[in-house]
């Protein structure tokens, strides 16, 4: 059996990956979490969980006889880190700094930790490589400061690490309890209601969508991959789609025609962003889930919760 442990096990990504690998039959999960942000029912059977916080040092001896630590746990609303740039650095940046400090006095095999897309927010190039290093928010700001203490961890303790950069991630738990919901959820959720979405802006911002599946399956990769070493890779579909375009989709496929209010536009945000995941790609690595197929799997799970009360 191999040991992994994830931290924000009970968020979106965390507990999608963790059913992953718990079906997968030969992995044990430990799961880290605080519960500011995730949620304990989307823990799934069978990952030996424990409620902590990642900035405290009541981690380290978790981390004893772990192979392979995916790190995930972040204040991740853009908003809520523009409103707060103090927890914004504590949380993205000391728990971070705490998590590779927990791996290096375990020697764990890898680390495989989150960045972010929002690292692009200042470029202009599209679609984007990794190389286009621009943050402009007091979130990207913190995701870069992670990077390179994950880069100095390697060269002065040799922990070795991979960095992902998920473009706009979407699937069943997507956290639709944000001060500002990720679109898709935020969108799901108003129209099944009978309510009128909320559109920031003009609506002509362009964003690429992601599966959650599709990017487990380069989590699970970057495993064992030695070439995932001490590299970062984009992960997206390579297609971007405006957000009129999305509310059109999504309001399509649930049959409901229900127009849209328009607010002002969000602070921080970048007006486009389309990934190139070519470096991801020449590993093997392709997006399998078309836009719609998740979205009718992201519709299934949000019309579920409201049927069971939890939204």
């Amino acid at each position: 059996m191999i040991n992994v442990l994830i931290t924000g096990i009970a968020g979106f990504i965390g507990s999608n990956l963790a059913d992953k690998l718990i079906s997968l039959g030969n992995y044990n999960v430990i799961g880290i979490d605080n519960l500011a942000y995730g949620v304990k029912e989307q823990i799934p059977e069978g990952v030996d969980f424990h409620k902590l916080d990642i900035r405290s040092k009541e981690i380290y001896p978790l981390f004893e006889k772990i192979d392979y630590v995916y790190h995930f746990a972040a204040k991740n609303s853009i908003v809520d880190c523009q409103n707060n740039p103090l927890e914004t650095s504590d949380i993205n940046v000391t728990g971070t700094v705490n998590v590779f400090e927990a791996c290096k006095n375990a020697k764990v095999k890898k680390v495989i930790y989150a960045e972010s897309s929002a690292l692009y927010e200042g470029s202009d190039v599209l679609p984007t490589p990794e190389s286009e290093v621009k943050p402009q928010s007091f979130y990207s700001v913190s995701k870069l400061a992670g990077m390179y203490f994950a880069e100095a961890y390697k060269r002065f303790f040799n922990l070795n690490s991979t960095a992902l950069r998920y473009f706009c991630v979407y699937g069943p738990r997507q956290d639709y309890r944000r001060t500002v919901p990720p679109l898709f959820s935020a969108f799901i959720i108003k129209l099944l209601k009978g309510e009128k979405p909320v559109i920031y802006g003009t609506g002509e911002k362009r964003r690429d969508f992601i599966y959650v599946d599709d990017i487990n399956d380069f989590h699970i990769q970057c495993m064992t991959d030695e070439r995932t070493n001490g590299n970062v890779y984009n992960l997206g579909s390579g297609i971007n789609y405006s957000v009129n375009e999305i509310y059109d989709i999504i309001s399509g496929l649930l049959n409901i025609d229900i127009k849209p209010e328009y607010k002002p536009d969000l602070p921080g945000e970048a007006f486009a962003n389309l990934a190139d995941s070519s470096a991801a790609k020449s590993l093997g690595w392709n997006p399998k889930t078309s836009l719609k197929d998740g979205l009718k799997k992201s519709i299934d799970f949000i019309r579920n919760e409201l049927n069971k009360g939890n939204i």
